[in-house]
């Protein structure tokens, strides 16, 4: 029983805990949910609640914005609050912003460290800052996977729900801001992985060193 309960925990077939708040560490019925929504007490990622404040939703004159305007814009943001972050609490693994229009996921940002205890740290730190005139609110997530968490039908443009989905609609960075931002984290782990040697080349020296010892 116990392994049958732990198969589906955080699945629609789970009648006690809520599989939305489990996938994408928020739910739109929020607290009237009729399931439980378990926080964790560890995790890599955290999610601050609304913190990007999107020009075509919150100001009436964002009509005047163009595309390319819009996405210096967010561009300018998300870097900001990757570099800060990344800066102060660990390295980041992966940062990603919602671009729905519910109240429960709208601007929602979530950081994925790569150590959880960066996390706990960035989450106790930032729930006493302010960004923007507006208290940060964030807490631990549930979110481990970010594929599970994202509509598909989003991703191949043919979502139906529009804003109003309950799977995450990730608004994209620039492509030369994400190989600015994720492109030297490559760079280092190519730097750090151990030069390979072919099987012949460490035949070779295991039996020049055999030879030596002989």
């Amino acid at each position: 029983m116990a392994e049958y309960l732990a198969s589906i925990f955080g699945t629609e077939k789970d009648k006690v805990n809520c599989s939305f708040y489990f996938k994408i560490g928020a739910c739109r019925h929020g607290e009237r949910c009729s399931r439980l929504h378990t926080k964790p007490t560890f995790s890599q990622t955290i999610l601050i609640q609304g913190l990007y404040q999107n020009p075509q939703i919150n100001n009436t004159a964002a009509g005047t914005f163009t595309d390319v305007e819009m996405q210096e814009h967010y561009d300018n943001f998300f870097e900001e609050v990757f570099v800060e972050l990344e800066e102060k609490y660990g390295s980041i693994e992966e940062m990603n912003v919602c671009d729905n229009l519910g109240d429960h996921l709208v601007g929602n940002v979530y950081i994925k460290f790569h150590r959880e205890e960066d996390a706990e740290k960035a989450v106790n730190d930032l729930n006493n800052r302010w960004f923007n005139g507006q208290p940060m609110i964030s807490e631990l997530s549930t979110v481990t996977d970010f594929r599970e968490a994202c509509c598909r039908q989003y991703e191949m443009g043919e979502c139906t729900r529009g804003g109003f989905c309950n799977f995450m609609h990730l608004k994209p960075i620039s492509r030369e801001l994400r190989k600015r931002l994720y492109g030297r984290k490559e760079k280092r782990k190519r730097s750090r992985s151990p030069p390979t040697r072919s099987r012949r080349g460490g035949s070779r020296e295991r039996h020049r060193s055999r030879e030596r010892r002989h």
